[in-house]
């Protein structure tokens, strides 16, 4: 069964172990998360659990988002999802899921939104080669041919072209959890996960973990 928390990340920084091993690691603030809703195969098809976390005003959310909220007894939160497949043992509407949930040497998957990068072309975006810079050549960062000119006479679909690059849903796996911080609601996670600073993650057991 699948655990997972909803968090906020904060930043890098680096431990030690005991033995003296140098661990680079993002801090992850997690807050206690409401449980907003308990889904079941007989009311919803499958089993989930809606987390909320981080709270808003009022005034910011909608009427639909605060009755939402109002069953949970809590404020309307910025950043809702689900955990297919959670254990819903002890988990009722209203209560809360802590950074307990998790324990030292967890392996998770962590999902948020990768940092914008604006319009770049291919050989930012896609790692494609450039061409040479000398003898005349006046080829160097464009994107390669389009396609042949009387058969298919258009481009495929999905053609590694310039464009838009970042902000879109990134999932990072098997990453160990190598520290969790009660009192300070952290969880230290060893390596990088996607997202700048003070962006919202997902985290839940690894669904590849050995």
């Amino acid at each position: 069964m699948t655990k997972g928390i909803l968090g906020k990340k904060v930043g890098m920084t680096q431990i030690f172990t005991e033995n003296g091993e140098l661990i680079p690691v993002t801090v992850i603030e997690a807050k206690p998360n409401t449980v907003l809703q308990v889904k079941t195969v007989e009311t919803d098809g499958y089993e989930a659990v809606q987390l909320g976390f981080d709270d808003k005003r009022e005034v910011l959310s909608n009427q639909a988002e605060q009755g939402h909220v109002k069953k949970a007894d809590t404020a309307p939160k910025r950043f809702v999802r689900e955990i297919r497949d959670a254990e819903l043992g002890d988990v009722e509407v209203g209560s809360e899921i802590t950074v307990e949930t998790f324990a030292e040497g967890d392996i998770v998957d962590v999902t948020g939104t990768s940092k914008g990068k604006g319009y770049q072309g291919v050989i930012k975006r896609h790692g494609q080669a450039r061409g040479p810079e000398t003898h005349g050549s006046h080829y160097h960062r464009r994107p390669g041919a389009m396609a042949m000119a009387a058969d298919p006479a258009r481009v495929f679909k999905g053609k590694k072209l310039p464009g838009r690059m970042g902000g879109k849903t990134v999932t990072v796996q098997n990453l160990e959890i190598v520290r969790v911080d009660v009192e300070r609601n952290a969880l230290l996670i060893k390596g990088n996960v996607p997202g700048a600073k003070k962006s919202f993650v997902e985290i839940k057991t690894a669904k590849k973990a050995n």
